[in-house]
């Protein structure tokens, strides 16, 4: 039984080591705790909220149905106290406190330095923490409060999330300097269809994927799919060294000192939109500032 008969930081601590570990030897290393004494605090911790976290046998560790809801909400209050206890930092040190900002690489080029500027114009005691994540990752990030607003491609959104369309844009086809066709000799992405192809990966955005496919599709050829990537410096690289064509949103034109070219495809009915997503029962106030602020552009 537990002594303060409450669960402290650390029971959290550990059973998210094991939930990531599922092996509890790797989780007392990793800890610097031993492994009994792991055992004990896991059990402690089961015994206080009534229920099985873990399924253990001779051979394996998994989490239990309420392991997993407890996986969930533990993550969630974790990275919360994380958070308030770096933001009280900031409100101390006479800050406003801190917004954390999730994006793919196309919003630098489009929406998050014109963001920005409005942000330092009207609060300059924000602070702002920037990070580029592919969409998914924005999505998790968002839902246990490691990031408070992401910039991601459409794609399905879990509930609980909030999303406005912040900028609509056409897609363009990157391709090596050396490459002969230029703009004023293209006709379609047709007159492609024998090159190799380097795509933003599916896992980037199951949606915008499909949005690309479905290019290819009203050109009435399936394409040659040589490479896949979440970064767009990446693809650029690779077409950069005559490895594929790749199509990217018309933003990403710009910024970039290489030996690749682009033209702009904005004969076809296909545009890509960028999204704000960030928690509807997000605790963190300055968010309704960049809500507004959204509202406005």
């Amino acid at each position: 039984m537990f002594m303060s008969n409450e669960i402290e930081h650390r029971h959290i601590r550990y059973f998210l080591t094991v939930a990531e570990e599922l092996h509890f030897s790797r989780a007392a290393e990793k800890l610097f705790i031993t492994q009994p004494a792991l055992s004990r605090q896991i059990r402690q911790l089961e015994e206080y909220l009534g229920a099985q976290l873990f399924k253990r046998d001779k051979r394996n560790v998994s989490l239990t149905k309420t392991g997993e809801y407890f996986l969930e909400e533990a993550t969630f209050l974790f990275n919360h106290l994380a958070f308030v206890k770096q933001n009280i930092r900031r409100v101390s040190d006479g800050e406003e406190g801190e917004l954390r900002i999730g994006f793919v690489g196309s919003a630098m080029h489009s929406v998050i330095p014109g963001l920005l500027k409005q942000i330092n114009e009207r609060s300059p005691g924000i602070h702002t923490v920037l990070t580029e994540l592919p969409n998914q990752d924005q999505i998790d990030r968002i839902r246990n409060d490691e990031l408070d607003i992401g910039f991601i491609r459409t794609m399905r959104l879990p509930s609980g999330l909030k999303k406005a369309d912040v900028f609509e844009e056409s897609f363009c086809l990157v391709l090596p300097e050396s490459h002969p066709l230029n703009p004023n000799s293209f006709n379609s992405v047709k007159d492609l269809e024998n090159e190799p192809f380097i795509l933003f990966s599916s896992q980037y955005s199951h949606g915008y994927f499909e949005k690309i496919m479905s290019i290819f599709e009203d050109q009435g050829f399936s394409p040659k799919v040589a490479h896949e990537s979440v970064h767009s410096n990446t693809i650029f690289r690779l077409v950069e060294n005559g490895l594929g064509i790749g199509i990217v949103p018309s933003s990403l034109k710009h910024g970039y000192d290489l030996k690749i070219k682009f033209i702009e495809l904005d004969m076809i009915p296909q545009r890509t939109t960028l999204s704000a997503v960030w928690k509807e029962e997000s605790r963190n106030p300055l968010l309704h500032r960049v809500e507004e602020l959204l509202k406005n552009s």
